[in-house]
């Protein structure tokens, strides 16, 4: 793994994990040809710098905006890249259609499923480890903002693998025409 890429909707808290993740190694670029912003900075992953970046908040693979285009983009360069998909724990059925686009176009894949903390307050509750099972992908409850769920989050990130859009399908009854048995 050469790159993780920090993925998912504006205002999920994508920054406060990365800036948790880098730390003070953190550079900030303009994408080329554009003014749009991202950064990028280095985590120790098993005693071996990898490159993290947080890419531009994108509603969905299909852009709307030039940040959209960006995040798209950025995606699209990193084909070997492991992508965590950073979902408002508060809002997830908002944020797992960014990630099922991502899964479906063949990435490694591990959810974190931030504002843990704002959901729980919220009264919502979500099986992390039944999402974990019908997404195939390592999901992970975190609190960016107090560093809460990080280490298993890195620890984790090694178990991203890419799955067939067609398991998830399968494990909640659904096939591709939208129906369910």
């Amino acid at each position: 793994m050469n790159k993780i890429l920090l993925m998912g909707q504006p205002n999920v808290g994508k920054s406060v994990l990365f800036n948790r993740l880098a730390g003070a190694r953190a550079i900030e670029s303009n994408y080329p040809g554009t003014t749009v912003d991202y950064t990028k900075g280095h985590l120790m992953l098993d005693g071996k710098s990898v490159e993290i970046i947080d890419v531009p908040g994108t509603f969905s693979l299909d852009p709307k905006d030039r940040a959209e285009e960006v995040a798209v983009k950025m995606l699209e360069g990193e084909k070997d890249a492991v992508v965590v998909c950073v979902i408002d724990a508060s809002k997830v059925e908002r944020g797992l259609y960014l990630t099922l686009e991502v899964i479906e176009k063949g990435y490694p894949v591990i959810v974190a499923l931030n504002m843990w903390d704002v959901a729980k307050g919220g009264n919502i509750k979500i099986n992390a480890p039944r999402l974990e099972q019908i997404l195939g992908v390592p999901v992970v409850p975190t609190v960016a903002t107090r560093g809460e769920g990080l280490r298993e989050l890195v620890v984790r990130i090694r178990e991203a693998e890419p799955v067939e859009i067609e398991e998830i399908l399968n494990s909640v009854g659904g096939n591709r025409s939208g129906t369910y048995s």
